[in-house]
């Protein structure tokens, strides 16, 4: 822990100034979790909601199945849900990639499938980016289509191997909902139960952190190291970037993962991982052999002073430090 002290501290003085309600902060490399550490009314042991940290979990249980030769990149809405307006031409690798077009709709909107279902286009699949975490719906039923199985089941299994036994899709593992989130437009009761495939997971920073550490490793106990080289391409190159991931914020999407290739911010150019609307981070380095997760329930941390890269900074520089010996 001494080595990541100042990723520590960090986390330390944002709670303690009330910026971060309450937080848990872990740190991994390959071999497994370099240290943990709980902040405020929390246990390092404690779930709490992910958001759209549950993006590239649902995205690697669609790759495992394109491993296994029941799915591929291209693979077209269609084949699960041929009512889709766009069934023809919007495809797995749209979905993962947010360049769908599929417009977002509010994340507390029940019948997902039915929202997906009459969902509205801006722009032709694979012409632009936008966010959509309704596009994951699509994911969902094209894992379920592919593999006659309940998408929940796909994802937690994977989890499972990684030894990550702790994600769960039941908001009763958690005691930290977002603070205030009816003020940022959110009915947490209502989303809390959607068991949202872009954003309804729930876990524990040691759980990611097995995940962040099995994909160092690479040593195809997740998914094949092949796969884990085809999920870090960007997908995205090129196309024009709409709000709110602007091509200034030096990002693209690889398969339902974040590319920090450009980030103006960071250190290192290989970062990938996620975010979660309420704070949560989960970003892997493989060139310097870390992983770093946070957990918390702060919804839109920026406007109270939170600058994620300072973290990530902190990360990357000790690890490469401690990599001296």
């Amino acid at each position: 822990m001494p080595a990541f002290d100042h990723a520590f501290d960090w986390t330390r003085r944002h709670v303690a100034s009330g910026a971060l309600p309450t937080a848990v902060l872990g740190v991994a490399d390959a071999s497994g979790v370099i240290a943990i550490e709980a902040f405020g009314e929390a246990s390092a042991d404690d779930h709490y909601p992910l958001f759209s940290i549950t993006k590239p979990l649902v995205g690697l249980a669609a790759l495992e199945l394109v491993e296994q030769g029941r799915l591929a990149p291209t693979t077209t809405l269609g084949a699960a849900l041929p009512g889709f307006r766009r069934a023809e031409e919007v495809q797995l690798r749209h979905l993962v990639s947010h360049s769908s077009g599929i417009l977002e709709s509010p994340m507390d909107q029940p019948e997902l499938r039915r929202t997906l279902l009459a969902a509205d286009s801006d722009f032709a699949p694979g012409t632009a980016t936008r966010y959509s975490t309704l596009a994951f719906e699509g994911v969902a039923a094209l894992i379920e289509h592919a593999s006659g199985e309940p998408w929940e089941g796909r994802v937690l299994e994977l989890a499972r191997r990684a030894g990550a036994d702790g994600v769960t899709f039941d908001r009763e593992s958690t005691r930290h909902a977002p603070v205030d989130a009816a003020s940022f437009g959110l009915d947490w009761d209502r989303f809390s139960t959607l068991r949202h495939p872009g954003a309804g997971a729930f876990a524990r920073a040691s759980d990611l952190l097995a995940l962040g550490s099995a994909l160092l490793r690479n040593d195809g106990r997740v998914v094949s190291p092949a796969a884990v080289e085809a999920m870090r391409r960007p997908l995205t190159e090129g196309l024009r970037k709409l709000e709110p991931f602007t091509e200034d914020r030096g990002q693209e999407w690889g398969f339902a993962w974040n590319l920090l290739v450009r980030a103006p911010g960071l250190l290192a150019r290989d970062t990938y991982g996620h975010a979660g609307w309420a704070g949560t981070q989960f970003w892997i380095t493989p060139s310097r052999d870390v992983c770093v997760v946070l957990l918390t329930n702060r919804p839109d941390p920026a406007q109270f002073g939170i600058v994620v890269d300072e973290l990530q900074n902190a990360v990357v520089a000790a690890a490469s430090r401690r990599a001296l010996g």
